[in-house]
């Protein structure tokens, strides 16, 4: 998940002058502000170790009434390029179960968040951890002291466990003279995790464990690039968990109509939530399901029509999306049937001055102008930050006992040299660039490679930052064979784009894993290739939904 931190503004306050008055306000800001980078900029480089770091701690976790003793290990992994030369200090927190040893055959998994440029405490502190911040749904999590402590979901019973900072967020930082352009793109993004995972399964003796991959938000951006990459350096994987996805960049380009049919079936779902509909379905998933269908059918069929639509099909159009999403049907023809996100979450409950949160909308917010265009604050983002980030300094720093000088950069946007690069050199294009990434053709690729990789895309009926019917859209056009199709499953549940917020949520998610876990390592092991890692559940199973 991206996160923006107002850290950089009050360092630069802090460190401002009062300027004399003949000098321009704007230069003085923009020297400021490059003086500041680059200070920062020289102390991570001081202060980011080359020698690997190891802190080692002793856990205990109760799952499904077994106790479990784990070893947690904080520290730091160092990316070398091809002569050796150490460029990077990645760092990462792992947990084992007690008596893994070298070479043995338990899986390990290796989690990450997106961004681009987020580290991964969101899902290390709210997901399958052995130890987790206990969320309510929706709600603003009160100020310290904080509920934080075992987690009964935890996937250890399952797997090992390694959550991963990307270089520039966190405490993993470039070394040396390495730039930080480096490692801000897409492909550059993609080969720094690989390495890192690869020099862990090297110092750590995992190579022959059965291997997977879990991302969230642009975190699946990255898992389609880095499967493919992964395969292509020797290690292929047993199975990639792709949550609340976004693989296809090139449908959010103005003048595209296909964000709009994306989003249908996620305004459905937030105006069945926030009880806006007139003839409200008993639940969810059949709202869902009508959606879904007007979306490919009607509602495409106008939009394709452009300004060349006649009256009566706006008229009919407009009508049957105002049932389905709870907006006026006068609202959607001003707005050309087209309605934007923004315009959506401040439109839907504007009668009643709330808004609607874009990464969970069942989170409502209230801002101080109800005219407005659009919502002033995301309420999901506000609701949570602060329990987030105030538990994981603590827990990595007296728990973990981890110990540096450099502060824990929570976005990779506010340090120095940020500007990231879209292109994408996908597999099969002969070298040609994608300049919108679309990293499924390349999980397409793995998957036809290797007829024993699953995977498992997961998503909240309720998140508008990615929008399920864009995932299944995605992932539906990576042009799988039968055969591939098998290993392909869907899963959904009543949360948004964190879905384990909602403790059901994470519930039912853990379950849902532990059966899919046992299908992919099962398969690996076994002498034909799989019959398909399909996991039953809501709105269909190995298949995007019709």
């Amino acid at each position: 998940m991206a996160r923006s931190t107002k850290f950089a503004a009050l360092l630069l306050l802090a460190l401002s002058t009062t300027a004399p008055a003949q000098d321009s306000p704007k230069k003085d800001k923009a020297e400021s502000n490059a003086d500041r980078m680059k200070a920062e900029a020289e102390a991570d480089y001081a202060n980011a170790p080359v020698a690997e770091q190891e802190v080692k701690t002793k856990g205990r976790v109760t799952v499904g009434g077994k106790s479990l003793a784990y070893t947690a290990t904080v520290g730091t992994l160092t990316l070398r390029d091809t002569e050796g030369k150490p460029t990077a200090s990645l760092f990462y927190t792992g947990y084992t179960l007690d008596g893994t040893r070298p070479g043995t055959r338990r899986p390990v998994t290796f989690f990450y968040n997106g961004g681009p440029g987020s580290p991964s405490f969101w899902l290390h502190m709210g997901s399958f951890a052995p130890v987790r911040l206990k969320t309510a749904n929706p709600e603003y999590i009160k100020p310290a002291p904080y509920d934080f402590g075992p987690n009964p979901d935890t996937l250890l019973d399952k797997t090992d466990m390694v959550f991963i900072d990307a270089v520039g967020t966190g405490y993993s930082r470039p070394l040396g003279d390495t730039k930080p352009s480096a490692f801000y793109g897409v492909d550059e993004d993609a080969d720094a995790f690989a390495k890192g995972i690869l020099r862990y399964a090297t110092k750590y003796g995992r190579w022959n464990s059965p291997k997977f991959l879990f991302g969230e938000s642009y975190g699946t951006t990255r898992s389609g690039a880095l499967a493919y990459q992964l395969q292509d350096r020797g290690m292929a994987l047993n199975g990639v968990v792709l949550l609340s996805s976004i693989m296809n960049y090139g449908y959010r380009q103005p003048g595209l109509d296909e964000i709009y049919l994306n989003y249908l079936p996620s305004y459905a779902a937030s105006a069945w939530y926030h009880n806006r509909l007139q003839n409200r379905p008993a639940d969810v998933a059949t709202t869902v399901a009508e959606a879904r269908a007007f979306a490919t059918g009607p509602y495409a069929a106008a939009l394709s029509k452009g300004q060349t639509i006649s009256d009566a099909e706006r008229d009919s159009v407009a009508t049957r999306m105002s049932q389905l999403i709870g907006i006026s049907p006068d609202f959607i023809k001003r707005a050309n049937l087209r309605i934007d996100l923004a315009r959506f979450q401040k439109e839907l409950l504007r009668d009643q001055r709330l808004t609607l949160g874009r990464f969970d909308s069942r989170y409502t917010g209230v801002d101080s102008d109800a005219a407005g265009e659009r919502p002033e604050t995301d309420a999901s983002d506000t609701a949570i930050a602060g329990a987030f980030i105030a538990t994981f300094n603590d827990y990595v720093t007296h728990t973990l006992g981890y110990k540096t000088e450099m502060p824990y950069r929570l976005s990779a946007r506010d340090a120095p040299g940020w500007t990231w690069n879209w292109k994408h050199d996908a597999p099969g294009r002969g070298g040609q660039s994608q300049n919108n990434p679309n990293t499924a053709v390349d999980l397409a690729a793995a998957m036809r490679e290797n007829p024993y990789l699953n995977v498992l895309s997961m998503n909240g009926y309720y998140d508008m930052a990615t929008p399920f019917f864009g995932t299944e859209n995605d992932l539906g056009h990576m042009m799988l064979d039968p055969s591939r199709q098998r290993n392909l499953a869907f899963r959904y549940y009543p949360a948004g784009h964190m879905t384990y917020l909602n403790p059901e949520a994470l519930h039912q998610m853990k379950a849902d894993l532990s059966r899919w876990y046992d299908v992919a390592v099962g398969e690996a092991r076994s002498a034909t290739p799989p019959g398909g890692a399909s996991v039953s559940g809501a709105d269909g199973a190995g298949q995007v939904p019709n």
